[in-house]
């Protein structure tokens, strides 16, 4: 069932669970999310980034989604840190249910008043609007930064000044999988903080837990990551568990894709049929899928 992201992230906040959101950019990375929630009977996030856009184009995406979201399972389709405004527009206008306004890198006002334009245009149309202030640090796609909390008073005023659907918080995770020099720590306390004072869902991005069993399986079979750290279960659930409403994923699903890929093409040298090759990749991130549900138990209070 398609559904806004507004829709599913406030029933997430009332009840206490958080909403996972995939990073999705071909076939195989959407049935890997679709195969698992139907399952689970968990909804979730189906989001691209604009890179994603350019490498699948928005046609073939809200294509793609439509086939694959009908059932009673309720799904979203969401454009993560839209910067470029004629790509939030036509998105706005091709179907999908939410959109992320990403001015972090902008001054308070400026920012304000980007997100308050893009509000304006996608509620006419029924679609969500995510933004964030703040920023969060590492690069993953087009988005860099360095990690500069959210401050409580601002999210309040930015909340009432955009009229935002929710609000991506800024508490010490990053993007790509190297975002900790050892253990992960996020600042709960400014996450108490904010949650207090904000009305609206909050959202962690940069939350992959980067697990070390699926790296060391990708580096036993060709990759060469280096010593990537995540953001931990533990730190997942406190988050949760303190306001947060949505789980962003994104690296881990790319390196179990590329583990499964590695180590069946190991095994199987003389297979060069694709829908096999790349299907030992949906099954690999399917695991991931699995695990981030019963994580933030999306599929347990419903």
């Amino acid at each position: 069932m398609i559904v806004s992201g507004k829709k599913i992230l406030e029933k997430a906040m009332k009840k206490g669970y958080a909403v996972p959101h995939f990073n999705v950019s071909n076939l195989e990375t959407m049935q890997a999310v679709f195969n698992v929630c139907r399952k689970l009977k968990s909804p979730a996030i189906i989001a691209t980034s604009e890179s994603a856009l350019k490498y699948a184009s928005v046609e073939a995406v809200v294509s793609l989604f439509g086939a694959l979201a009908g059932g009673a399972v309720e799904f979203a389709l969401h454009l993560d840190h839209g910067r470029d405004m004629k790509t939030i527009k036509k998105c706005i206008d091709s179907g999908y249910t939410s959109v992320m306004i990403d001015a972090s890198h902008e001054p308070f006002i400026k920012n304000a008043q980007l997100t308050k334009k893009v509000v304006c245009l996608a509620h006419k149309k029924g679609v969500s609007v995510e933004a964030e202030l703040g920023t969060i640090g590492g690069r993953e796609d087009f988005v860099k930064g360095r990690i500069l909390y959210t401050s409580p008073a601002q999210a309040v005023e930015f909340v009432k000044k955009t009229g935002c659907d929710s609000l991506a918080v800024a508490i010490g995770t990053s993007h790509g999988a190297y975002k900790f020099p050892g253990i992960s720590h996020l600042n709960i306390k400014v996450l108490k903080d904010v949650r207090m004072l904000v009305k609206v869902p909050l959202v962690l991005h940069g939350a992959s837990g980067v697990s070390s069993a699926v790296v060391k399986k990708a580096n036993r079979y060709g990759a060469k990551i280096g010593r990537a750290c995540g953001v931990s279960d533990n730190n997942i659930r406190c988050a949760v568990k303190n306001g947060i409403s949505k789980v962003n994923i994104d690296t881990d699903l790319r390196i179990a894709f590329d583990a499964g890929i590695r180590e069946f093409l190991a095994k199987n040298p003389a297979e060069f049929d694709y829908r096999k090759i790349l299907g030992a990749g949906r099954i690999e991130m399917e695991k991931i899928v699995e695990e981030k549900i019963f994580l933030l138990g999306s599929n347990l209070k419903l």
